[in-house]
């Protein structure tokens, strides 16, 4: 017989003993409450529901939310400072996300007690960001010179927004490979040497454009791509674009596309097809124009004509989800 599963949970109800903060419990044994029932057919189900119901916008409310999206989905090689709400713990000098790490660690404990937190993994639950919360906690306190494993969250754990300081700017550096997991890539050996050679051969080139927020170049072997994380409503977003699109002005100029759009983590991304060897300097300013014009789009309310239906359909039929 398998051996009972223990579960932590917090006690509720009018018999839970006063100050008895978490009791551990199998699932088929009675539920702490005092209802008489099973854990599992009681406060046991509602436990497992909030670990494994799946958050929409994880990462709505902190700053930057569009870059985070981005960051997760899209950006090979990527880091950005983070700040603390109560600041940093003696021994802990800095906290730094990461787009991925060594060897796909949810985190690591520098040797010299600074803090990395990996944003593309697996998810546990269906919060990343009570995920990562969780990781950041238990990287903080872990013995320098550690990675920290995977673990699936308290169902009542703090998530990112109550952990990181909500008015510290939030300001990704893209990166061509990732020696960055090192403080000195030159000691790199054994394991974490092969998985910095494979991860870099691997990186597609990648540039965050600076005139516009969370807008990010990549170059393909057939063509590059401009993948721009917008955080307007969908629907709303939609109608312009095919306003746009129906107009004749939803390209980036000569030789570019606009092909189609995805969802992620509740945000939209459409996608541009771009000429082979475009620089993403040259997209810069053809970004600007387009924000701005597509700022002044998405305020107008007067129904679709026949053109731009036709164009709004084409873009939700191309369109996927990735989370």
């Amino acid at each position: 017989m398998a051996k009972k599963r223990a579960t932590a949970i917090r006690t509720k109800g009018p018999r839970a003993a006063e100050g008895a903060a978490v009791a551990v419990v199998g699932a088929r044994e009675p539920c702490p409450c005092g209802s008489g029932r099973r854990y599992k057919a009681c406060h046991g189900r509602e436990a497992a529901h909030a670990v494994t119901e799946l958050v929409r916008r994880p990462f709505e409310g902190l700053p930057g939310e569009c870059d985070w999206v981005a960051l997760r989905e899209l950006v090979p090689a990527a880091t950005v400072p983070l700040t603390l709400k109560e600041g940093l713990p003696d021994g802990v000098p800095s906290v730094t996300l990461c787009t991925v790490l060594p060897m796909a660690w949810p985190g690591l404990r520098r040797d010299t007690g600074g803090v990395l937190l990996g944003l593309q993994n697996d998810a546990a639950s269906g919060d990343i960001s009570r995920d990562l919360a969780d990781t950041l906690r238990r990287a903080l306190t872990a013995e320098p010179g550690n990675p920290v494993e995977g673990r699936r969250p308290a169902a009542d754990g703090p998530r990112l927004q109550d952990l990181l300081d909500l008015n510290a700017p939030f300001e990704p550096e893209v990166h061509t490979g990732f020696e960055f997991w090192l403080e000195d890539a030159d000691t790199a050996s054994g394991e974490v040497a092969a998985s910095l050679e494979r991860a870099n051969e691997a990186a597609i080139p990648t540039v965050r454009l600076t005139g516009v927020d969370a807008a990010y170049w990549c170059e393909t072997p057939e063509k590059n791509h401009l993948r721009w994380v917008m955080p307007y409503p969908e629907e709303e977003l939609l109608d312009a674009l095919a306003r746009l699109h129906a107009a004749g002005a939803s390209s980036l100029g000569d030789g570019t596309r606009l092909v189609g759009s995805f969802r992620a983590h509740g945000l939209m991304v459409p996608v541009w097809d771009l000429p082979a060897g475009l620089p993403a300097e040259e997209i810069e300013k053809p970004a600007a124009a387009f924000g701005e014009l597509l700022a002044e789009t998405l305020t107008r309310t007067e129904p679709l004509t026949a053109e731009e239906r036709r164009a709004r359909s084409g873009f939700t039929n191309r369109q996927i989800t990735l989370s």
